[in-house]
């Protein structure tokens, strides 16, 4: 009896080990884009920001970088191949494993970036193959395929979601007319529940989780509409209709106290969405055209927005209660946002790297530089982690020094 005792505490201290494990998160906790930089530097040397280290092998691709064990997890494809690499702090190659053939076709590779939860790697191709890799033995726990076992049908530019995990729930979006949106069961691929959705295909967006006191809420972009969904039965609460010209969504929603924004480029811009209390419905607030950010994201901080538009390619603020456009500027490139604590960090598709104050009075660029390392267009989105800025343009991943 006793030793039977010893076996069940020791099980139970595996399983709330293993159930501890966070899994990292597109644009940081939350998916927010903001990240905690501890001593920030006020601004950026006459050359810019301090290279720490380069690596230039990563193939072709637009995902970021995810961060979990002290080390870095970044993927690309080469030889037709999508494979993830594994970097220690420095920038040294520790491991690399490939997990399928990646999207070749119209700007090609990786999409998605990986989901790191302890030793387990989920990635996802182009082709809607999705793995969830074993980081110690380097091989497949097991694999789905969206094609061919969930009736997903894939999207001009391939599947672009990167994977959003909740304790043992795998959230995705093969876009078939059964399995539209589904959850699985992390550690065996099994089917948790299948939502249908509205049918529609799948629209390159990476969802948010909203957890409500009465339930939690899993939002994402379909080809049409924005969905709401219960992460706990898939069943579908509410649907809000945002077409554009492409059906292309790859913004992250952004959601605060009650308030859900919405937004994508080609001159549709974004709705806020009122949620009620128990995220059962949603009524629309205000909506504007101008920001109309096709995949750059935007940032929430201290009840403005910040982000930058696609049709009128300018960087603008816009007021979360009100929905005014607090300034427009031109003075860089359209990009993505994100920002260190309350400043923000953006980077133009010309490959301009610049920090700015996040006031509403007017774009203040505090530092800029140029990105010239690295290959194709510079639309992956930068991560910070421990002080770094982590850029990655096509094959190099830069390694910049922005705290003191």
């Amino acid at each position: 009896m006793k030793l039977l005792s010893v076996f069940v505490i020791l099980f139970a201290c595996l399983f709330l080990e293993s159930n501890a494990q966070e899994a990292t998160k597109w644009r940081g906790a939350n998916s927010t884009g903001i990240y905690n930089v501890d001593k920030l530097l006020p601004e950026w040397p006459a050359e810019g920001p301090l290279v720490i280290w380069t690596f230039d092998k990563l193939g072709q691709g637009f995902s970021s970088p995810a961060f979990a064990n002290d080390r870095i997890y970044i993927n690309g494809m080469v030889d037709g191949q999508a494979v993830l690499f594994v970097l220690d702090q420095n920038g040294k190659q520790l491991q690399q494993f490939t997990y399928g053939k990646e999207f070749d076709a119209s700007f090609p590779g990786t999409r998605s970036t990986p989901t790191i939860v302890g030793d387990l790697a989920y990635l996802i191709t182009g082709h809607g193959k999705l793995t969830c890799l074993d980081l110690k033995t380097g091989k497949p726990v097991w694999e789905k395929d969206f094609l061919t076992q969930m009736d997903g049908i894939n999207i001009t530019w391939g599947y672009t979601e990167s994977l959003l995990i909740d304790g043992d729930k795998l959230f995705c979006t093969p876009g078939g007319k059964t399995n539209n949106v589904m959850a699985l069961n992390r550690l065996t691929g099994e089917t948790i529940w299948n939502c249908p959705g509205l049918g529609e295909l799948s629209a390159y967006c990476s969802p948010i989780l909203i957890k409500l006191p009465a339930r939690q809420l899993l939002v994402t972009h379909t080809a049409g509409h924005v969905l709401g969904i219960d992460a706990t039965s898939g069943k579908l609460l509410w649907s809000f209709e945002h077409p554009n010209q492409w059906a292309v969504h790859p913004n992250t929603p952004i959601y605060s106290d009650g308030g859900l924004f919405v937004f994508s480029g080609y001159g549709q811009g974004g709705e806020k969405l009122k949620l009620s209390a128990d995220g059962s419905s949603v009524t629309k607030e205000w909506d504007i055209k101008s920001f109309d950010s096709r995949m750059g994201g935007a940032v929430l901080i201290d009840g403005f927005m910040y982000g930058s538009g696609d049709n009128g390619r300018s960087w603008q603020c816009i007021n979360w209660n009100t929905g005014k456009q607090e300034y427009s500027s031109t003075e860089v490139a359209k990009g993505v946002t994100i920002a260190a604590n309350k400043t923000l960090i953006g980077y133009s598709e010309k490959g301009d790297l610049f920090m700015a104050n996040a006031f509403p009075s007017g774009l203040k660029v505090i530092s800029k530089t140029k990105v010239t390392l690295g290959s194709e267009q510079h639309w992956a989105h930068p991560v910070i982690d421990k002080g770094v800025l982590y850029v990655r343009h096509g094959n190099t991943l830069i390694a910049y020094k922005i705290s003191q």
